[in-house]
């Protein structure tokens, strides 16, 4: 048996080893190298805290000031920069089937590691999660007061905009902030990797149920796993910015994937936490309900054509009317919802406040969202000013926005693969429609998008549009939507990105043409 263990461990090295000695593995270090260097310049030009005595006792505050903000700065974007490249070729050596799905899925842990230690990045969320964290903790109802009501270490590092906020949360993601409030006090070091652990298992759950439901929808595991979970949009923005989507997006995923495998109790179940987590997970609630209606249906015409040589001695029952089965699967449905969130809830010990607090992403303005977009462009280019129009534009979108989700729900209903592209396009259309966008909103359809057939220029207008997402924000948390060099600089990266999906140079720098199975990738690519 010992003998057996030394050489299975031995086997086991040897296929790390070759994989290290790859192209693939090249670009997995690579990338690694890019996280690393984004952690350490994150230190000075991240999402820092107010006061950091953790860098003043390290004798490293200057990183955070003048030629050393510049450097940090500096080090932060080369690391992007080499993840995206590194992903994109990743990329190519995938669509040509030269990656398996679990090196993919190590290269995401390789990747991961060093951004659970980073300060938070492109987004001071994180502050915001454990002040809301502190209050559920200290006898508050972060649902009726904001940050503001619980002075000190971590309400000091909330964005202004938000002190006064309560929280947009559902019940579980407080219970979850609460404990690591309880476990790690008011330490915002130990908080902020306390949170990404917490959001683990959600990228567990995306590793795991993006690649299966390629099974039922007819995309290719390792493609999905690479655009959907690899991307640094995801990486960096969900776990490097700490943001709750990691688990929200998970869940869902996983609910969908038991959903699609007839287990519909126990997926509706991983779904309404999902949306204890985070609101949007329930825009999938009711295309579930077509899914298992289709099942319902299949699984009657199954007994009817196992039952037919007995027709003679027993009359089969009519088939109950659809709208019967709808409201018999719905009712159901939104029972084991409504009972896993009055559990959670009550749990928590807080109402559905947070139901009100979702307007508040009405603080944020910026082009991403379509009714600021309409509001800006028409500013710019007339001499209009609709300063004053922005609300009004919002509820019209929003009104528009309820339209399309009825339309798409409706439209979106005669198979399996036709329900999940919905909550995709419905995911698509929230994002657009809405007061607000933010970069890493796109990684809620995303996750569905990537587990269908894409052809490989579906895949590189993806690719460029996850790369300018990446960009368009600074490390900082702060964006650059209203600062024309930086848009232009994320647009020229993005569209490099995109190109070099299919051409190995395309700025013709006069890389070395590839060889052996990199080039056979590459043409498979074009």
């Amino acid at each position: 048996m010992a003998d057996r263990a030394g050489s299975g461990i031995r086997a086991g090295i040897g296929v790390a080893a070759d994989f290290a000695r790859s192209p693939e593995g090249h670009q997995a270090l690579a990338g690694f190298l890019g996280a690393i260097m984004i952690a350490l310049g994150g230190l000075g030009a991240g999402a820092t805290r107010v006061h950091d005595p953790l860098l003043e006792e390290l004798h490293l505050s200057w990183l955070r000031f003048g030629h050393g903000y510049v450097l940090s700065s500096m080090v932060v974007w080369v690391g992007v920069l080499l993840m995206i490249a590194s992903w994109v070729r990743l990329g190519r050596t995938t669509i040509g089937v030269g990656v398996t799905l679990n090196e993919l899925r190590a290269i995401v842990g390789i990747w991961v590691f060093p951004l659970l230690f980073a300060a938070p990045l492109f987004s001071r969320d994180a502050y915001s999660y454990l002040a809301q964290g502190a209050l559920l903790r200290d006898g508050f109802d972060p649902y009726a007061v904001g940050p503001v009501a619980n002075p000190g270490v971590l309400l000091d590092n909330v964005s202004p905009v938000w002190t006064t906020t309560t929280a947009p949360y559902g019940p579980i993601f407080l219970l979850l902030a609460r404990g690591v409030t309880a476990v790690t006090g008011d330490s915002v070091v130990a908080g902020t990797i306390g949170l990404r652990l917490v959001m683990l298992p959600g990228l567990a759950l995306m590793m795991w149920a993006v690649p299966y439901l390629t099974k039922h929808l007819g995309g290719r595991p390792t493609v999905a796993l690479w655009l959907a979970v690899l991307n640094p949009l995801v990486l960096i923005h969900l776990l490097g910015g700490v943001h709750n989507e990691m688990l929200m997006v998970g869940l869902m995923c996983a609910g969908i994937a038991l959903v699609l495998e007839r287990h519909h109790v126990a997926g509706i179940v991983v779904v309404a936490i999902g949306v204890a987590i985070k609101a949007t997970a329930g825009i999938a609630l009711p295309f579930l309900v077509w899914i298992w209606m289709l099942h319902e249906k299949e699984r009657r015409a199954a007994e009817q054509s196992d039952g037919s040589d007995d027709r003679a001695a027993v009359e089969t029952p009519p088939a109950p009317h659809p709208a019967t089965v709808f409201a018999k699967i719905a009712g159901l449905g939104l029972l084991v919802f409504a009972a896993v969130f009055a559990a959670a809830s009550l749990l928590a010990g807080v109402g559905v406040g947070w139901l009100t607090a979702l307007s508040g992403s009405k603080k944020i303005i910026q082009w991403l969202s379509l009714p600021t977009l309409i509001r800006d462009v028409i500013t710019w280019t007339t001499p209009l000013r609709l300063d004053g129009w922005l609300d009004p534009l919002r509820a019209l979108c929003m009104l528009g926005l309820a339209a399309l989700l009825v339309w798409t729900w409706w439209r979106f209903r005669h198979s399996e693969r036709e329900a999940v592209q919905g909550i995709a396009i419905a995911f698509v259309a929230v994002i657009v429609l809405s007061p607000a966008a933010l970069p890493w909103y796109y990684s809620w359809p995303l996750a569905l998008a990537a587990a269908f057939t894409l052809r490989t220029t579906t895949l590189t207008v993806l690719v460029g549009l996850c790369t300018w997402l990446m960009l368009i924000f600074n490390p900082d948390g702060n964006h650059g939507l209203y600062n024309l060099a930086h848009v232009a600089a994320a647009t020229c990266v993005a569209v490099v990105a995109a190109l070099s999906l299919r051409t190995v140079d395309p700025l013709r720098l006069g890389s070395p043409p590839p060889t052996g199975r990199a080039r056979a990738v590459a043409s498979e690519a074009r």
